[in-house]
């Protein structure tokens, strides 16, 4: 567990399509991470519908996010 404030390791992993995304490709911006444990539960649900009612304000901040 990261503490607050605690810049994030660096990282490289596959988004749905395939292409490789690394956490430097996008230093300067603010960059969202959606992890979820497992299909259908209530806490997956949630955090998703967050993000998506929220996506507008994301892209106001230029943030990228990843699903």
């Amino acid at each position: 567990m990261l503490a607050l404030g605690t810049k994030a390791p660096e990282f490289e992993a596959p988004d749905q399509t395939g292409k490789t995304h690394k956490l430097s490709y996008h230093l300067g911006k603010w960059v969202l991470l959606y992890f979820y444990p497992k299909d259908f539960t209530s806490g997956c649900t949630t955090e998703a519908c967050g993000i998506r009612d929220n996506y507008e304000g994301f892209k106001k901040i230029d943030a990228t996010v990843f699903e």
